[in-house]
């Protein structure tokens, strides 16, 4: 019987490579091609945003319904790069926008982001229910973050239904809408309850999930624990508490084809533990790209990142010019609050032999950042699980962190015992604040000064496994336990 494939449905709301805003995509992107190489059954099923059909060839109708009064097809394709069915939910009027799939020109949410995402459900639940005319019913739907919650709970009030998992990806991001959405989604009055849907007054699509699934999960065994207090529960920490039973954390993984210093065609060299020195034609080339000078005697610190507090972008800033008085450059590659891309803007007009950043995101740049900086900066004030670190530690920078979420559970801090067992990967910082970041700066500087040691320390995170085998074999187990078959 545990050897029978499950038939698994992933419903998301973005799927790298096909549309990607953060680490979300990596996962609906991963995990899915993961199962399928385990010999698992898996769907995958997505909005058919405009940005997303034009990087397809020809997908097929293979059905189409009306919900409410907009007509939806169901477009099948294959998540490139992989034998990963894909399933569009093709609705232009909802889904056919430019630019970010939650924003609009502005900057600001689409307006109707809940009808949006309220007609994305039900498409998945006709989908789930075999009522969709696929022939195809799944044993379990994994569904994503805040845009998915209301599957679930939809699936919650059917007789017969396949067994539900939530993950939470970043539970600071919670679909919050007023109660006259609610009333104008036609959603079951009962529902209005701080026991069902409401949160302070609001209409909470992430507790969709939250109470109605039959499994919880989140990205990293700490911030599994994490949100369960006050200070990372974004007040449903009292839910996830009552919750607990069925709450546990799964540490993502990466595509480690994607993420090859050896083969990656994005670098100027590639290298591997073997042939680490070649790293360092990275470093220059890099610099050169950025408009730094050249040299090899400066740490050359990157970042990767969205510029918001979450990422402790407040934390670098204030550390700003104290570093700026150490024998270190600074990379920068993001975008976010215009307060921070302001104030890093100004500092690298003061500091522009010591400073470059580039206000977007690239990911040709992502990927020579990663290899050319000789440390990684990771300053979150809070991190569910980050991928960064991870990608940073197999092309041997180690990586900066605060240790919370997954930068805990995946970062060995260089202290004393680590180094003298050669398990160290990276340094913690302890702390909120610039003076913290400073004194950990200048950890790794001494370190760096000492290239045996440092060698070490950049062998040991590139020997590391955060490959989505491992994640993905546990996500099965905990399928089979509550499939119904």
């Amino acid at each position: 019987m545990s050897d029978t494939p499950l038939r698994i449905l992933f419903a998301a709301s973005e799927a790298h490579p096909l549309i990607k805003t953060g680490g979300l995509a990596d996962v609906a992107g991963s995990l899915p091609r993961a199962l399928t190489g385990l010999k698992q059954q898996v769907r995958l099923v997505l909005p058919a945003y405009g940005s997303l059909l034009a990087r397809i060839d020809r997908p097929r109708e293979v059905a189409a319904f009306t919900i409410g009064d907009h007509a939806v097809r169901l477009l099948a394709t294959t998540l490139p790069g992989s034998r990963v069915t894909t399933w569009l939910v093709d609705c232009p009027e909802l889904y056919d926008r430019p630019g970010n799939p939650y924003l609009g020109p502005d900057g600001q949410p689409w307006p109707d982001n809940a009808l949006r995402f309220m007609r994305f459900a039900e498409a998945v639940v006709r989908i789930a229910n075999d009522a969709a005319g696929l022939n195809w019913q799944p044993d379990l739907v994994h569904c994503h973050d805040w845009q998915t919650g209301m599957v679930p709970a939809l699936l919650s009030r059917q007789p017969t239904r396949p067994a539900t998992v939530f993950t939470i990806h970043n539970l600071a991001y919670q679909g919050l809408f007023p109660h006259e959405t609610f009333q104008a989604l036609g959603l079951p009055p009962e529902w209005w309850s701080h026991h069902a849907l409401e949160f302070h007054g609001q209409l909470s699509f992430i507790k969709g999930g939250l109470v109605f699934a039959d499994r919880l999960t989140t990205v990293s065994p700490t911030y599994a624990r994490e949100i369960q207090t006050p200070a990372f529960g974004y007040g449903l920490d009292g839910l996830l508490r009552h919750r607990a039973d069925v709450l546990g954390g799964i540490l993502n993984g990466i595509d480690t084809r994607e993420w090859n210093p050896g083969t990656d065609p994005r670098l100027v060299q590639t290298y591997n533990r073997r042939t680490l020195a070649k790293k360092a034609i990275n470093k220059t080339a890099l610099q050169a790209q950025m408009g730094l000078p050249a040299r090899d005697n400066v740490l050359l610190l990157g970042i990767v990142s969205r510029l918001v507090e979450q990422k402790g972008v407040d934390i670098l800033i204030e550390a700003l010019d104290g570093l700026m008085t150490r024998p270190v450059q600074l990379v920068i590659l993001g975008s976010g609050e215009a307060r921070f891309e302001q104030a890093l803007q100004a500092a690298r007009l003061r500091h522009p032999e010591h400073i470059a950043i580039r206000i977007g995101y690239d990911e040709t740049l992502a990927h020579r950042i990663e290899a050319g900086a000789d440390v990684f900066l990771m300053p979150s004030r809070f991190e569910p699980c980050g991928l960064n670190q991870m990608y940073s530690m197999r092309y041997g920078t180690p990586p900066l962190v605060r240790p919370v979420g997954g930068l805990a559970d995946t970062v060995i801090d260089a202290t004393e015992a680590h180094l003298a067992d050669c398990t160290a990967t990276g340094f913690h910082c302890h702390g909120e604040h610039g003076s913290d970041l400073l004194a950990t700066v200048e950890r790794a500087l001494t370190l760096w000064r000492q290239p045996d040691h440092w060698r070490r320390l950049q062998e040991a995170g590139m020997a590391r496994d955060f490959s989505w085998r491992h994640s993905a074999g546990e996500y099965l187990a905990l399928y089979r336990q509550i499939a119904p078959r």
